[in-house]
């Protein structure tokens, strides 16, 4: 997990003492119990209460351990969706740190890549790139080896954050909404990742792909976001049992509420077609509006990714109450998880 901010140390562990608390009163019983038909003492059940109780609040609150860090010098990165957004902040952020940047817009005449131009850093280039266009992709690859500075060597990652959201109901989500939004999060990752690979294997880089907890578990009114960024999760799984062989390492992004720090959902997408779902609309509105203001979580977890000598599999910077709700619902059984939260 990321390195976490106090607050989020503090609930966390607040809510390890709190759930041992709870099952102490049923679990020594059932320890007992499983103990008996070992063969152990039972003495031997509150060292077990103990045991589980460090290993939970080490897992939930202990900072991330440092890993060592690759050298950044004369290394290059690949970035999608750098209008807004993580992806323009990716970009100045990565530049700051010395990379080499390719930032690809959607729209190079655009706000975004008019700052990201603003720099004037032979170390920052805008490359037009539509993720859904495979002629845009192709040319982004020329692009890109042509401006590296040692081709050989190829590009040292690429970061699938190009994405885009909506919500409504699944009876009134129009099956264009549902492909357009797969073409750009699912689709989109998987036609640059492919493109930008022979580099990447070259380098013996990375890929960091940009899921969301909803790659995780799903949400009423948000089927069409889900669907695709649980595609990102198995398309990741599958690209770095591949990728080992090569020396490339896959990692996964999952981000929380960062609704209000991206925009990623706004009021223009909505997709409705009944006036008596008015009370969606006025919950999603809400949403729109809500979540983590202060995107550094992000940053410093894609950061850890492509500069860490030994990344991990999945990144998940995400507000406690959000961390707690993914393991429930996807650790849990079913029965339980829908009945805490639907």
């Amino acid at each position: 997990m990321a390195a976490l901010p106090m607050l989020r140390v503090a609930v966390l562990v607040a809510f390890s003492v709190f759930l041992t608390l709870i099952l102490g009163f049923g679990l020594p019983s059932v320890l007992n119990l499983f103990a008996r038909c070992c063969g152990f003492p039972e003495a031997s059940v509150t060292e077990c209460i103990v045991l589980m109780y460090a290993l939970f609040v080490l897992y939930v609150a202990m900072p991330r351990l440092p890993r060592g860090t690759v050298k950044v010098e004369k290394k290059a990165v690949l970035i999608t969706g750098c209008d807004t957004g993580f992806g323009l902040a990716l970009a100045k952020h990565f530049h700051k740190l010395g990379f080499t940047v390719f930032a690809g817009c959607l729209f190079k005449d655009g706000e975004g890549a008019k700052e990201l131009e603003n720099f004037h850093s032979e170390k920052l280039k805008v490359v037009q790139l539509d993720v859904c266009n495979e002629e845009q992709v192709s040319q982004a690859v020329q692009f890109v080896t042509a401006n590296l500075e040692d081709s050989e060597k190829g590009l040292w990652a690429v970061v699938n954050n190009a994405g885009i959201s909506t919500f409504g109901e699944v009876e009134f989500t129009t099956m264009d909404t549902y492909k357009q939004v797969s073409e750009v999060n699912l689709w989109g990752t998987i036609r640059v990742t492919k493109a930008f690979l022979p580099l990447i294997r070259r380098a013996k880089g990375r890929v960091v792909n940009i899921a969301s907890m909803y790659g995780r578990m799903g949400n009423a009114l948000r089927s069409p976001y889900c669907v695709s960024k649980y595609g990102v999760e198995a398309f990741s799984d599958c690209l770095r049992y591949e990728m080992k062989a090569w020396g490339v390492k896959v990692s996964v992004i999952e981000p929380g509420n960062f609704i209000v720090a991206t925009g990623i959902l706004t009021r223009d997408i909505e997709d409705y077609g009944k006036a008596h779902f008015e009370q969606y609309m006025a919950l999603m509105r809400s949403y729109c509006g809500s979540g983590q203001r202060e995107i550094d979580p992000v940053l410093d977890d894609i950061a850890d990714a492509i500069m860490s000598k030994r990344p991990y599999t999945r990144y998940s910077p995400m507000e406690p109450h959000w961390w707690i709700r993914m393991q429930i619902m996807t650790h849990l059984p079913a029965v339980i998880s829908d009945r805490l939260y639907f």
